[in-house]
């Protein structure tokens, strides 16, 4: 009999076919709830699990006793309690490397649409009032030349490095927690503290994971130590960033922008002070958005999960470190 998994999310034909050659599958195609009677029965019996989008901590993962892998479609890992997964012997498989070069793209996007004020300007264009050349009051900002922060110097960080240094001229600076020889050498990235990267870049970009340790760093103290011509982007995770904090700095002008694809609470409530603000640039995350890239991260995880419930978690295990008990 084929070991049976849960789909908590659509996946491409091939992916579910792939999938369907090795296991049995009961497919939520909408699932919007871990509280659903019909996902809480199908969790008796599941020995795997694959999607992404819904937290699956420790209250939901118990009422799924013989589970034995999971599989998410993304490379983060917030929805997870990892410790928990360890102690059950459970690996967590992700996506970390297929969305690198998709989701830097987004970033640089963000850099660029906040300096030049493309969403402000596309709307002073559609709204009627390019009547004549604009003024000093609607220009941007330089973005070639300039000298750019990142805060999390992984995979994404590197290839926004990539993009600036060898596309832009740009200066690269990076705050994490080791050094990166390899960037040092090719983008002649300096590693430095948290309070000196912020108060010495032309943009700040977070491209940190959220663990207990980055909640709420970017607050309104380090804000306040941003130039006040500096821009502040935001391609991580929301809970890294006090949003209060944000939305004071950019209403007072303490700083000249934001580029934002991530935010507290997801989606952003229609009320949100953000809403109302000129000077910022948002979008609904969308990283890693495209056709193509969401095909390979399906392909990606589908390959996980067969790998895991085959006992090979060499590759793309999250939570590697924390397991106690190995499949």
């Amino acid at each position: 009999m084929k070991p049976t998994i849960i789909v908590y999310r659509e996946l491409p034909e091939p992916e579910k076919v792939r999938l369907q050659s090795h296991f049995h599958i009961i497919e939520f195609k909408e699932l919007s709830s871990t509280d659903d009677p019909q996902f809480i029965e199908a969790l008796k019996t599941a020995e795997g699990l694959i999607g992404a989008g819904l937290p699956l901590k420790a209250d939901v993962l118990d009422k799924a006793p013989k589970l034995k892998a999971l599989s998410t479609i993304s490379v983060g890992t917030d929805a997870f309690d990892l410790n928990y997964l360890g102690k059950r012997g459970i690996p967590l498989m992700h996506t970390p490397t297929v969305l690198t070069e998709t989701t830097a793209d987004t970033i640089f996007t963000l850099i660029l649409a906040s300096a030049r004020r493309a969403v402000e300007l596309d709307k002073f264009v559609r709204s009627g009032q390019w009547q004549s050349s604009i003024g000093p009051d609607l220009f941007g900002s330089n973005v070639h030349g300039k000298t750019l922060g990142i805060l999390g110097l992984g995979r994404i960080g590197s290839a926004v490095a990539r993009r600036a240094h060898h596309g832009f001229g740009m200066r690269i600076q990076y705050y994490n927690h080791s050094r990166k020889a390899e960037a040092e050498t090719e983008f002649d990235a300096r590693k430095m503290s948290l309070d000196e990267l912020l108060r010495t870049s032309d943009f700040v970009c977070s491209v940190l994971p959220y663990v207990p340790e980055t909640h709420h760093l970017i607050d309104e103290h380090a804000f306040a130590m941003m130039k006040e011509s500096a821009f502040f982007i935001n391609g991580g995770r929301g809970k890294t960033v006090d949003q209060a904090a944000l939305v004071n700095a950019l209403e007072q002008n303490v700083i000249k922008g934001a580029g934002l694809d991530v935010f507290e609470q997801e989606p952003l409530p229609a009320d949100s002070p953000l809403m109302m603000l000129d000077n910022v640039v948002l979008l609904p995350h969308i990283g890693s958005a495209t056709h193509e890239t969401r095909d390979a991260m399906a392909r990606c995880a589908v390959d996980n999960l067969i790998s895991a419930l085959n006992g090979d978690i060499s590759i793309n295990c999250a939570n590697q470190s924390q397991l106690e008990v190995l499949v």
